[in-house]
């Protein structure tokens, strides 16, 4: 698994998403003068050929045979391929671009930041659940990948994007005149960042909230960090998520340390989770050694960290999921191609079950919070894949089992998953990220059997439960947010990009 992003000297296209259309430039060759196309009378279907294919002049036809029509890659100003276009598999040639096709979109932005952030996590706010009115506004954390010259230059960042507009649809003057709410609609977007300085760069960030004794005030929001340089830091972002919204705010030197710095691991790595059932906080980490810890926050704000650690991997530790139902039990995927399920009661810190689910690299696994027995997984090979863990049964030398079968799979992306999650309130959507420069969303309610749909749009091995494409450079993360149904942030090389489609 690419854990780095790619070389800086490689060029980069314009931020794409799906639906896009590949562009040949202009050349900047003019039209010629504006002819009535139906002017002529053509008295057979011969001459209709003749005359330019569709009948139109020929100047007006050389013009539209420079831009993708119907997503049809322009190959030359007087040949066109009539293929469907897929980011991720076609490759455009010298001179081409990418553009989106905003119709398929309800919201759609991008961001920028100095430097790279290829891991972040969205924080939950106080603005209400469900939420669909426009602008939008969305609080989220990220850790930098600063250049190796420049380490000292890595933060993590606290940020508030604000004025999240939906698409214009182009309305009438008229339903737009007296219309208020437009221009708070079509608002631009705002990013606001708090800054706290890190050491090293940021492999992973995950956030996780305390319940307020007091219902007026907001949650404590705490960040683990595991950092390139093995370290894990614990840091309370309260006052930075507070100081956005009440002018005025100042913060301490003091308020940027971090709680607890955990230095237990012996190695660098990729893998962090916080459990969603322990309101004070339980929090594991693994390494490219194979090792995960256990840490455990107290009363009074002190992080313990467990010294010894749950092994039986083979390889690095790429992901960990918690149970979201069973307070002791989490799962962890590795580049072994094993994912395991333990429980943090078992005294030999061996896995309860392991399952090789692949010959590759596991990159990244995802447990559904709607059907707890679904778990999701994305390899190195571009394969993902459901799994019902009812069917893992615990048996042999460390709970291990021979030839599992996958509820679901697909390997319609042909580079490696880097994020996959599920929808976080419909248990048969997915968001699938992969080196393909592509974030996928299915919908796994889609028959598999569905004979009108084997050729989706008339384009082979494309799935029907294939939704929506999205196309970013270096894509590397991605979640749905808790409370804007539908909403996706997504990050990579480029910076950040959050959207919203008709599709979900």
């Amino acid at each position: 698994m690419a854990k780095r992003p790619a070389d800086e000297s490689v060029g980069k296209h314009d931020a794409l998403k799906a639906g896009q259309r590949p562009v040949q430039k202009d050349n900047g060759d003019e039209a010629g003068p504006f002819e009535d196309e139906f002017e002529d009378e053509f008295e057979s279907e011969d001459e209709i050929l003749e005359a330019g294919v569709d009948g139109r002049p020929d100047e007006e036809r050389e013009v539209e045979e420079k831009r993708v029509v119907l997503g049809s890659l322009v190959t030359d100003a007087m040949e066109v391929d009539q293929k469907t276009f897929i980011p991720g598999r076609d490759k455009l040639a010298a001179g081409e671009s990418l553009s989106p096709d905003t119709s398929t979109y309800e919201m759609l932005h991008n961001l920028t930041t100095t430097w790279p952030c290829l891991s972040f996590d969205i924080i939950r706010d106080q603005l209400g659940d469900n939420r669909k009115s426009y602008p939008a506004t969305v609080y989220a954390v990220a850790g930098t990948q600063a250049d190796s010259r420049k380490a000292n230059q890595n933060e993590l960042m606290v940020m508030k994007l604000s004025g999240l507009s939906r698409m214009d649809r182009g309305k009438d003057e008229e339903d737009s005149d007296n219309d208020e709410e437009d221009d708070d609609e079509n608002a631009d977007p705002i990013l606001e960042t708090k800054s706290i300085p890190l050491p090293s760069t940021t492999n992973r960030i995950r956030n996780h909230q305390y319940p307020p004794q007091n219902s007026s005030n907001p949650p404590t929001t705490f960040t683990a960090t595991l950092l390139e340089n093995s370290d894990v830091l614990i840091h309370d972002v309260t006052p930075q998520l507070t100081s956005f919204d009440t002018p005025g705010t100042m913060i301490t030197p003091q308020q940027s340390k971090p709680l607890a710095t955990l230095k237990m691991h012996g190695s660098e790595g990729y893998a962090l989770d916080w459990s969603p059932l322990a309101p004070q906080g339980k929090l594991l980490t693994g390494d490219n050694d194979g090792k995960i810890f256990l840490t455990t926050g107290e009363e009074g704000g002190k992080w313990s960290p467990d010294n010894r650690p749950f092994t039986g991997h083979q390889s690095s530790v790429e992901d960990i999921q918690w149970s979201p139902n069973e307070r002791t039990v989490f799962a962890s995927a590795s580049s072994d191609g094993t994912v395991k399920i333990w429980d943090v009661r078992s005294k030999s810190h061996k896995p309860a079950v392991s399952v090789q689910i692949s010959n590759t690299d596991v990159n990244v696994i995802s447990w559904s919070r709607q059907t707890t027995h679904l778990l999701a997984s994305g390899a190195d090979d571009g394969q993902w894949a459901v799994w019902d863990l009812r069917q893992w049964k615990a048996s042999g030398i460390n709970g291990s089992i021979s030839e599992p079968k996958a509820v679901a799979s697909f390997n319609f992306h042909k580079e490696q998953i880097t994020s996959i999650e599920w929808h976080p309130t419909d248990d048969s959507i997915m968001a699938v990220a992969a080196g393909d420069n592509t974030l996928t969303l299915w919908d796994l309610a889609v028959e598999l059997d569905d004979e009108e749909s084997r050729d989706t749009v008339g384009v082979q091995d494309v799935p029907p439960q294939l939704l929506f494409l999205h196309y970013m450079e270096t894509v590397k993360e991605c979640h749905w947010h808790p409370q804007i149904p539908g909403c996706v942030m997504v990050t990579g090389d480029g910076g950040f990009g959050v959207f919203k489609t008709i599709s979900v």
